[in-house]
């Protein structure tokens, strides 16, 4: 029975061992890379061949000491990470900003610039949705984030990420109508950010900003635009001018039918209307005359 429940135990234990090995596998991808760099340095997945070049690089620069210092040693701003390539195998962590060391007979070095870089997107000529042809340009900010992964995974990383850029604003604007173009750049940048964030990730770079600079149409459809426009805002002018005209017609009406109840108010309006004339300096004044006076000569 004791032999029983201790075999249930082992059991138990190594299979809680294995999954949380499992566990620290899947969530831990650097940890992986780190121990896979640990065997790496300790010769065991190297070969022979390997471990030899290491113990014989090791005892040159002890041999030539203190030569050897000025090689082995090297500073790096703290903008800057470095890249080692140990005998062909790239080291899980990049080294740097500052001193750091390395073996110059079997290492390689390659300096990766982790700072923002602004690219401006060259003038794209794009059929859009309604079959109109423009010229978009922008300006994209990106930075690397993974030293590593940005000279394993590509081969120009800054060179890969223009030219995908430049296709990503192509293809986003080619199935947009002009007015969405023109009217929704915020969205345009938001959307095109996201998608090349993504795209960029494997590479190792992080896309920070995408901004659309100008939207350039042809001379005849600028022409075309403004005609439009001008026609447009002449249409209202007239619909605002005879809104005008109605409201002061009826404003007239209104009046005409007071004045009518009311013979001694048109003579005070005469009245009003002779002291406003006389403010003005003029040499001539004008004395209207009621129509009601002519009405009899034209009966006869």
């Amino acid at each position: 029975m004791n032999i029983e429940m201790s075999d249930s135990q082992e059991f138990a234990t190594a299979h809680d061992s294995k999954r949380q090995l499992v566990s620290t596998q899947a969530g831990s991808a650097p940890a992986i890379r780190e121990t896979r760099n640990i065997l790496d340095d300790k010769g065991e997945s190297s070969g022979i061949c390997g471990v030899l070049l290491y113990v014989m690089s090791v005892l040159l620069c002890i041999i030539t000491m203190p030569f050897s210092l000025l090689f082995i040693f090297k500073v790096v701003r703290q903008y800057e990470k470095v890249v080692i390539f140990r005998l062909g195998k790239v080291n899980a962590m990049a080294a740097g900003p500052g001193l750091f060391t390395f073996l110059p007979c079997t290492d390689r070095l390659q300096i990766v610039d982790m700072r923002t870089f602004s690219f401006d997107i060259p003038p794209q000529e794009i059929l859009t949705k309604d079959s109109v042809t423009v010229q978009v340009d922008g300006v994209i900010y990106y930075r690397i984030n993974n030293a590593v992964m940005s000279v394993c995974n590509v081969d120009n990383v800054n060179r890969a990420t223009r030219l995908l850029s430049q296709t990503t604003l192509r293809n986003m604007l080619g199935v947009m109508t002009l007015t969405e173009i023109l009217m929704d750049r915020d969205v345009i940048a938001h959307t095109m950010q996201d998608t090349l964030d993504k795209a960029t990730d494997p590479w190792g770079v992080k896309v920070e900003r995408v901004e659309v600079k100008d939207v350039r149409l042809p001379l005849e459809l600028q022409r075309a635009m403004a005609a439009e426009a001008e026609a447009t805002r002449e249409a209202k002018a007239k619909v605002i001018a005879a809104e005008g005209e109605l409201n002061a017609s009826r404003a007239l009406k209104e009046a005409a039918d007071v004045i009518s109840q009311s013979p001694a108010a048109l003579q005070l309006r005469y009245l009003q209307t002779l002291t406003s004339i006389s403010t003005e300096q003029n040499s001539t004044i004008l004395f209207p005359m009621p129509i009601d006076m002519t009405s009899a000569f034209v009966q006869q």
